[in-house]
């Protein structure tokens, strides 16, 4: 079965528009659309909104391979992706007028952008989702992901993730990301309602619409949670909240405490997963009821799926029918689709005696200071969890130095200092350490560590 006919089939699946109030019924948008029934691929600039969601499920049921892109992505980026992957149909709301394209309405209120020339180029037949590897930059390197690959993704996430035929939930983390795309479609399959917004968890309007449609749950990578803390978020119970999910890092020892706490006092589930673009989504997670005795892990792979550890590296292997069909560049590199169940992670990891895994870094988050190897999440962690579960971004400076950006105004830089002589031996002038009143983030909440280098 193909990932929208199990969409389909969920008679009672709702989409609310946060703007208007209004509710619209998944059957309405089936087919709802005048589109070409051609094997192509179709550029969405998506904005987590009404629109975006119409224009994707249309396309899900379409034999066009469905390309998700930020809607804040910079002009230029975008038209360079157009250039080098010419697509046949675009949806973009805030553009009025693209080279090449002729505006049209498909449908009572969404209009498209369709190729002049109308030129076909070959498509493999089982690519049917192009994802972004970098979010926000405008990099033309897309993972292909098959029907295939979505569909058993989501059928493993379902497997183990609590959601009830009467849940609201809101789009809070983009659907260009896969992880937001997998909470869209899990919930779009075995839920009630979508509530289509563009407003992230820190906005009062999210937390309005959240009480006021009774949402069930919340999802969010570590920068998110560390900032729900600091607004004191955990502190009062919010009713309709059920349960919360996790992804993109490993949470500090003080806010992983925080967050069972919150869950024991409002009898909430709190779940840590793992997972990357080229696995569709999710490869594991870690039982809520575990989040205190093995609070670092990311606890077992999902259903059809298994790990192994590569005795030389230390790297992290993934093995399930999730697994990504290849990389693309531009138009030329979607004439195949590469079939394989492994995946090369590139996260180091560790397998305790109870068989839990446990991520401790990134191979390409490695330093050498002063020849000694340092792995900068680490480095990260060990500072979160010595200092109340402040944030913290390590990073090299030409292996001369280690540099440690916090928010904390009122923090002494020799506090910070002195954890790392401790802890790691690291002398403070080989440390080079700096406030800023706020880091620049990935469009899914991420730290953006290309940008933030830049700040010191």
């Amino acid at each position: 079965m193909k990932l929208y006919d199990l969409i389909r089939s969920n008679d009672k699946l709702g989409f609310i528009d946060a703007l208007s109030g209004k509710r619209y019924l998944a059957s309405s948008f089936h087919r709802s659309l005048e589109i070409d029934n051609h094997r192509g691929i179709v550029f969405i600039y998506c904005d987590n909104l009404v629109g975006s969601v119409e224009v994707l499920l249309n396309f899900l049921d379409s034999r066009f391979a469905v390309t998700l892109l930020s809607a804040q992505l910079n002009s230029s980026f975008k038209e360079d992706l157009e250039n080098r992957y010419r697509p046949y149909y675009i949806y973009d709301p805030v553009r009025t007028d693209i080279s090449g394209f002729e505006l049209f309405r498909a449908g009572e209120n969404i209009r498209l952008f369709r190729s002049r020339q109308r030129t076909l180029y070959p498509v493999h037949a089982d690519i049917k989702l192009l994802l972004s590897t970098s979010g926000s930059t405008g990099s033309p390197k897309f993972v292909k992901l098959s029907d295939d690959n979505l569909v058993h993704n989501a059928r493993s996430i379902l497997d183990y993730m609590p959601i009830q035929p009467h849940d609201t939930v809101p789009l809070n983390v983009p659907i260009v990301f896969v992880y937001g795309f997998s909470i869209f479609t899990t919930n779009c399959i075995a839920g009630g309602n979508i509530l289509c917004t563009s407003h992230d968890v820190l906005r009062k309007e999210f937390w309005d619409d959240f009480h006021k449609y009774q949402c069930a749950t919340i999802g969010g990578v570590p920068y998110v949670y560390e900032m729900l803390q600091r607004i004191g978020f955990f502190r009062k119970n919010c009713s309709s909240l059920r349960y919360m999910t996790q992804t993109g890092g490993i949470l500090n020892h003080t806010l992983t405490k925080t967050i069972a706490g919150y869950c024991a006092t409002w009898n909430k589930q709190f779940y840590m997963q793992y997972g990357q673009t080229e696995a569709s989504g999710r490869m594991a997670y870690l039982d809520p009821a575990d989040i205190l005795k093995k609070e670092s892990s990311i606890g077992f792979p999902v259903k059809g799926g298994r790990f192994e550890i590569d005795d030389a590296t230390g790297e992290l292997i993934y093995y399930g029918k999730n697994v990504f069909g290849g990389y693309a560049t531009n138009y030329q590199d979607l004439n195949e689709y590469q079939h394989t169940n492994k995946l090369y992670t590139g996260d180091v990891a560790r397998k305790d005696e109870e068989g839990y895994y446990f991520i401790t870094g990134r191979i390409k988050r490695i330093m050498k200071l002063y020849g000694t190897r340092m792995n900068l999440d680490e480095v990260e962690l060990i500072l979160k969890n010595a200092l109340g579960g402040q944030t913290f971004v390590c990073f090299g400076l030409e292996d001369k130095y280690l540099a440690i950006l916090h928010l904390n105004d009122e923090l002494p830089e020799d506090a910070i200092k002195q954890v790392l002589k401790e802890k790691m031996g690291l002398h403070p002038g080989s440390l080079r350490v700096k406030y800023v009143h706020a880091l620049p983030l990935t469009p899914n909440g991420k730290v953006d560590y290309a940008a933030v280098t830049d700040l010191v």
